[in-house]
């Protein structure tokens, strides 16, 4: 009886979450998050990623009170080198779960405000110079880039 009642429930529960544990990598765990094109961030992504509120809120205050306009980290420039674009070969807009930072928001439960003013539209101007500088390394679809340039012709007309 004892030998029973240990493997039905201490060794078959065990044996199970392995197979679980196999099966969804760590990674799995985590949101798909698309790559950027353009250059990597200096400090790393893992500096932004944690940081990025801080700095973009210390950036719009720069912009806001102070008026300076040459600031480090721009939201278009975000939305420009993290866009993503969907099946109809255009960026997917800020509520989208495909966006670039919805993925992380929805996974965080975080609320993203920044697009009730911003435009969740990549700048044309950055995107040209992102794409200028891409890397084939990078991670990033051969579609995604396709699209990216149909989409930035289209845009300079």
């Amino acid at each position: 009886m004892r030998a029973l009642f240990l493997a039905f429930f201490i060794i078959f529960p065990l044996s199970f979450i392995g197979s679980l544990a196999q099966e969804n990598s760590v990674n799995s765990l985590f949101p798909n998050v698309a790559k950027a094109i353009g250059n990597p961030h200096p400090e790393g992504s893992e500096y932004w990623r944690i940081n990025h509120p801080d700095l973009l809120r210390h950036d719009r205050d720069k912009v806001v009170r102070d008026g300076e306009r040459k600031i480090d980290a721009s939201i278009k420039q975000c939305v420009t080198c993290h866009a993503v674009f969907g099946d109809d070969e255009k960026p997917v807009k800020a509520d989208s779960e495909q966006f670039f930072c919805a993925t992380c928001h929805e996974f965080a439960a975080v609320k993203i405000d920044c697009f009730s003013c911003h435009t969740s539209d990549p700048d044309v101007n950055f995107l040209e110079e992102a794409l200028a500088q891409y890397n084939p390394n990078s991670g990033i679809s051969d579609k995604q880039i396709e699209m990216m340039r149909a989409y930035l012709l289209k845009e300079k007309k």
